[in-house]
């Protein structure tokens, strides 16, 4: 099967990731559960040769590993994470809505729309990988972007989602392609004039002491925060 008909099935099914090494089966992931997939796993390295810029190739070689995101026909867009393994390389892949979600569609609390109107402040969101932190981060952009006025900034690892600009003016960088780090991205983006700032991950205390520094100084932060539970709070 090619890969958009992989993706297609994937999509019918409810499908959250799928995982691809030429040396084994294909799986894929259903309602956090996984199993095996009805098809024979693509030449990943054949993949990543389509998807991969030279610079990102080099990454992979040097650090054995990289995080990247792709758009595929019918506004489809996958999330990626390639590695090296003992059986070669492998990729797993995360499947995101083709379409900004909606904030009511998420089941989000009546409280965030009236929280996302603060002119400074921290919002995150928290939980475990897979449980929708950057669904959810998504759908507050959108959000904004229809109901406010705006400049938004995000920095991201990758960028997943997909923006544009409406009454926001949004502007996207990809950390290890726009700016070296987070917390390097963040530092230029207090000199860019930003109303909202997006942040992909609290990974690091420098990091997390810039997000604040950017809240003291008449921004709003919105940032997730790996965790064993969800939450979304100010």
């Amino acid at each position: 099967m090619k890969l958009e008909e992989i993706v297609a099935l994937s999509v019918k099914h409810n499908v959250s990731d799928l995982h691809l090494c030429s040396a084994w089966p294909a799986r894929w992931r259903i309602r956090g559960r996984m199993e095996a997939a009805p098809f024979d796993a693509p030449d990943v390295e054949e993949l990543l040769r389509e998807w991969l810029d030279d610079d990102q190739r080099a990454i992979l070689l040097e650090n054995g590993q990289l995080d990247f995101a792709v758009s595929l026909a019918e506004n489809q867009r996958l999330r990626g994470s390639a590695f090296a393994q003992r059986q070669g390389i492998s990729l797993a892949l995360r499947l995101l809505p083709s379409h900004c979600p909606q904030l009511e569609q998420l089941g989000a609390p009546p409280v965030l729309p009236e929280l996302l109107k603060s002119e400074n402040g921290v919002i995150l969101v928290t939980g475990a990988t897979g449980s929708g932190k950057s669904t959810t981060l998504a759908a507050m952009v959108g959000y904004l972007n229809q109901h406010a006025d705006a400049h938004i900034l995000t920095l991201e690892d990758p960028v997943e989602y997909l923006y544009a600009s409406q009454r926001c003016l949004i502007q996207q960088r990809e950390i290890g392609l726009h700016c070296m780090t987070f917390a390097s991205g963040l530092r230029a983006a207090l000199r860019e004039d930003p109303d909202v700032i997006l942040l992909g991950e609290l990974r690091d205390s420098e990091t997390i002491r810039l997000a604040l520094t950017a809240a003291e100084t008449g921004h709003l932060v919105l940032a997730t925060l790996h965790t064993r539970g969800r939450s979304a709070g100010s």
